[in-house]
């Protein structure tokens, strides 16, 4: 009775069905490709005109907490991220697609991604004030830190050499110097009017990670017709529960860094997603079956993802300090129904906030609820023609790129860097560390250079980069991954070199 009375204007009728429809809806946009969080929220701020403030902010909690979920069903069946935050969920959840077990995979998923929901709200609710205060710690030497961390995951992520994965993430350092620096305003690499803002992450995610599809897809049946992708294996939902149970540490690391990461303002749950992969895939026993379709991978991505959510929230309600680029939408829908975020929030509007905090604890059950019913019917999705299936995903690519600036630029840079990553994967490199690269190199550059300033001014470049505890631990943090993924290396080499001479 206690929990229906502290719930209670969640529950309310009108409340209750924006919360349905706000998680449904979101769950439908997530996995269109090409359609983000970010964008999903401000599709639905018109709809809050009307609405009391609290049933507003109900709606907008809804489609953020499902959308960034729901990425995960293009990622799986397409190998297309509906969003950044998505990225590393198709390292294994498509190879298990590819080998029919599609229906286990989305169901690890949204399990994964119910707990890590829920462990971030829950965190939002208890330890909002002591958490404010640690987030406010990040300035632009630990970010830019926080940012290097990032580059070091690229050597290990989803190639067959460490080589060709750092020359993949070189690549995409490059292409995000393309365009106008924001910090100085120089112009650097604009060889075409579609690139003189830039490249768009969204259209290069959808580029690099389709149009290889789309190319392979098209060839495939083109030389046999009827071919159709591996049949589908029906999966008991009890089943995904136990298996998810029974992963523990992948849980555990990817809430606790979903967790962590959400925290800090301008980093978001791409970085989260791919740091709690890597950190799951070195802390496994089973460290070689990441890659291949190993659940594990999918556990630590999407609990990571999504623990995110209700932390990057804590900068935004206690501070005024927008945490990513979904929350500065949301703040922008609390100040259309004039709610100031601030310390006084709470006091000064506790029947906007908390319905609106509990809202997001009730929707990660219910969007895990029909994520689970859906997954059955969505996995069917692989046993499309490839002919079909190449199309409408054609179709998808182009409608998502254009939609996000309603640019006919960010299509051509979406088709010119597919087809460029179509020859790249002929060599065995891959999309995700370019992808990394390209999201980690402005928020590596901008804080480099905003840290510089301030350290010109102050105690000097070393003094502000490499003195402080949090400096001290990050930059640990970095000097043991790459060391770790050279010893990783080392070792697979000299295991390689055995078998060959024992063949």
């Amino acid at each position: 009775m206690d929990f229906l009375f502290y719930m209670g204007d969640v529950f309310a009728p009108v409340s209750f069905a924006l919360l349905l429809f706000g998680t449904v809806f979101g769950l439908i946009l997530g996995a269109t490709p090409g359609l983000s969080p970010t964008m999903t929220v401000a599709l639905m701020i018109p709809f809050t005109f009307r609405l009391e403030p609290q049933q507003g902010l109900i709606l907008l909690g809804a489609a953020y907490t499902s959308t960034v979920a729901g990425g995960a069903v293009s990622a799986i069946l397409l190998k297309i991220p509906g969003a950044p935050a998505n990225i590393a969920t198709t390292l294994d959840g498509h190879a298990m697609a590819k080998n029919g077990e599609g229906a286990r995979a989305l169901q690890l998923s949204f399990l994964a991604s119910a707990v890590g929901g829920v462990f971030g709200v829950m965190l939002l609710i208890f330890l909002t004030p002591v958490l404010a205060g640690w987030a406010l710690a990040f300035g632009p030497s630990e970010l830019f830190w926080l940012a290097i961390l990032g580059v070091t995951v690229i050597g290990t992520l989803d190639s067959s050499s460490v080589v060709k994965g750092l020359l993949s993430g070189c690549i995409g350092l490059w292409l995000a110097t393309i365009g106008f620096d924001d910090i100085m305003g120089a112009q650097r690499f604009i060889f075409h009017d579609a690139v003189a803002g830039g490249i768009n992450v969204i259209p290069a995610l959808i580029g690099l990670f389709a149009i290889p599809q789309v190319i392979a897809m098209f060839a495939r049946g083109r030389t046999d017709p009827g071919a159709e992708v591996i049949a589908v294996r029906r999966h008991p939902i009890g089943s995904a529960l136990r298996e998810l149970l029974g992963r523990k540490a992948p849980l555990a690391i990817g809430t606790a860094i979903g967790s962590v990461i959400g925290l800090i303002p301008g980093v978001g749950g791409q970085i989260a997603g791919l740091v709690a992969y890597d950190q799951s895939k070195k802390f496994s026993r089973e460290s070689s079956k990441f890659g291949t379709g190993h659940p594990e991978g999918i556990i630590a991505a999407e609990s990571a993802n999504n623990a995110m959510v209700g932390p990057s929230l804590v900068p935004l309600l206690t501070l005024s300090i927008p945490g990513s680029p979904t929350a500065a939408v949301l703040l922008g829908g609390l100040l259309i129904h004039g709610i100031f975020p601030g310390p006084q929030l709470f006091t000064n509007y506790p029947q906007v906030v908390w319905p609106f905090i509990n809202s997001m604890l009730v929707g990660q059950v219910l969007m895990c609820m029909f994520g689970l019913l859906i997954a059955g019917l969505a996995a069917k999705v692989a046993k499309v023609p490839h002919g079909v299936m190449a199309a409408v995903v054609l179709g998808l690519a182009v409608f998502g790129s254009y939609s996000v600036q309603h640019s006919m630029g960010d299509v051509y840079v979406m088709a010119t860097l597919g087809i460029g990553m179509y020859f790249l994967e002929r060599f065995g490199f891959s999309a995700a560390p370019l992808v990394l690269g390209l999201i980690l190199g402005p928020i590596a550059e901008a804080n480099f250079i905003q840290g510089s300033m301030i350290a010109n001014a102050t105690v000097g470049v070393w003094n502000y980069f490499f003195t402080g505890w949090m400096n001290w631990v990050l930059i640990a943090i970095v000097a043991g991954s790459v060391g770790y993924s050279a010893w990783m290396e080392v070792r697979s080499r000299r295991y390689t070199s055995k078998e060959e001479m024992l063949a």
